[in-house]
């Protein structure tokens, strides 16, 4: 039945509204997510936001809260889940799909900070269910764009990484997938009581300490396989538009499915037309909208043309891919990548198990932030302690269930809510041009003033 359900939601519609707003973006805007790709990252990077500006936190924090939920189980469990269900071509139209996603995530992000409010808390409060209604005037669309949140955070954002730590645990320490439920809960329960300022804080600190380490060991794999990379990234290409045969314990994929499953994993390790990376956006301390979309849309590159890639290649360049375990299941998810890392640094399991865990855990502060707004958006701010309850409660039910079955579950709402999202930001499209327009002409004021004082 999920299966079904996942085929019809990612089915051609989807494919192509998401495809086409990208592109109508891409052409409208002028290429500005290539154009400005490294003035975003100056900006996420610097000091350059104004600390009077209105806000909770700053631009770096507002990026690492949206990538401790997009920066995840996605980038070590979900890059192998898409090369076992579509092949390596599903790799590349993850990199298509990354390189357009970044123009919508700029998109939705502009739209969140142009709409955001402020809460009954005093808390900044934006995204697709704020910019759909405050913008379109469609109530309903917001509504279903909220629902879905809810439980896109609750499958994707919690069972699912749940369900990958305690698989991975259970693969590398032996490890009860029970007491990993019960770690995780305790753990996500004291984080979260701090709200958004709380997780910003962590998220910050523990997003580029965990990403450094992964990277750095992907890297070394990398260096140590050079010879086999030019190989691999030539049937990436070539698949991605013949499909590819079946070997070892991979039965094969077709284009089709090597599409669907690429862009359905870019999404959800991008982010990038969900609309989720806009409520943390909207949370940043900024003076124009376009400034903060700049920041934003850099997450859909970190996350998908950095991580994912590197993991991607180390899964390919070790021929982990498509090897079987010793009760004839092919190797699948988060143990499929600790195979491969391991294959060439003994005991570096260990490196990524923990790599995992931090990844799963901050995921899990981001979509707790992200569904709880949705709740808000819902039902008030007296509905968080119970969606608080119910989150955590979550955690434990995640690490008990079959990997393929959370997998489906979290892709479905994931589609189901980049709907209402798409439909958003293509209508609003003229209000996302008119913001960029009022940015650039004062980007290029502030750039006149800069010269002159350096003249002086």
């Amino acid at each position: 039945m999920l299966e079904e359900i996942y085929h019809i939601v990612w089915g051609y519609p989807l494919l192509i509204l998401v495809t086409g707003v990208g592109l109508y973006l891409t052409l409208a805007l002028r290429g500005l997510q290539f154009r400005y790709l490294f003035a975003g990252l100056r900006a996420a990077f610097g000091n350059s936001h104004d600390k009077n500006a209105p806000g909770d936190l700053s631009h770096f924090q507002s990026l690492m809260t949206a990538l401790a939920a997009t920066i995840g189980i996605g980038n070590i469990a979900g890059v192998a889940t898409a090369m076992v269900s579509g092949g390596l071509g599903a790799v590349f139209w993850m990199w298509v799909m990354a390189c357009i996603g970044m123009v919508i995530k700029y998109a939705e992000a502009c739209l969140a900070v142009k709409y955001r409010i402020v809460d009954a808390k005093g808390n900044m409060a934006g995204g697709p269910m704020y910019f759909i209604e405050r913008g379109l005037s469609y109530k309903k669309l917001a509504i279903a764009f909220a629902f879905f949140g809810v439980f896109a955070a609750i499958g994707g954002g919690n069972m699912l990484q749940a369900n990958s730590v305690a698989d991975v645990l259970r693969t590398v320490f032996s490890l009860s997938p029970s007491w990993t439920a019960v770690v995780l809960a305790i753990a996500t329960a004291l984080s979260i009581l701090g709200g958004i300022k709380s997780i910003g804080k962590i998220a910050s600190f523990l997003v580029p300490f965990m990403a450094l380490i992964y990277v750095s060991g992907a890297v070394f794999i990398l260096f140590c396989s050079y010879d086999r990379i030019p190989h691999v990234l030539w049937t990436i290409v070539t698949s991605a538009f013949t499909g590819q045969a079946a070997f070892g314990g991979f039965l094969g994929a077709t284009v089709q499915q090597a599409i669907q499953t690429g862009v359905a994993r870019a999404l959800m390790t991008s982010e990038a037309g969900l609309g989720t990376a806009s409520i943390a956006a909207a949370s940043a301390k900024t003076d124009l909208p376009a400034r903060q979309a700049l920041v934003s849309m850099t997450g859909s590159f970190l996350a998908t043309c950095v991580m994912c890639s590197a993991t991607a290649l180390v899964l390919g360049v070790t021929n982990a891919f498509g090897t079987i375990q010793e009760n004839g299941m092919i190797v699948n998810g988060a143990s499929m990548t600790v195979k491969a890392f391991e294959s060439v640094m003994p005991h570096s399991g260990y490196i990524v198990s923990v790599c995992l865990v931090l990844f799963a855990f901050t995921t899990l502060l981001g979509w707790a932030y992200y569904g709880e707004q949705c709740i808000v958006y819902l039902f008030g701010t007296k509905a968080t302690h119970y969606f608080r309850m119910v989150f955590i409660l979550f955690v434990g039910i995640g690490a008990v269930l079959e990997l393929e079955v959370v997998w489906k579950v979290s892709d479905i709402f994931n589609g189901l809510m980049a709907f209402p999202n798409l439909i958003g930001v293509l209508l609003l499209s003229p209000v996302v041009i008119a913001e960029t327009r009022v940015f650039l002409d004062h980007l290029s004021q502030e750039q006149k003033l800069k010269e002159q004082n350096l003249a002086v």
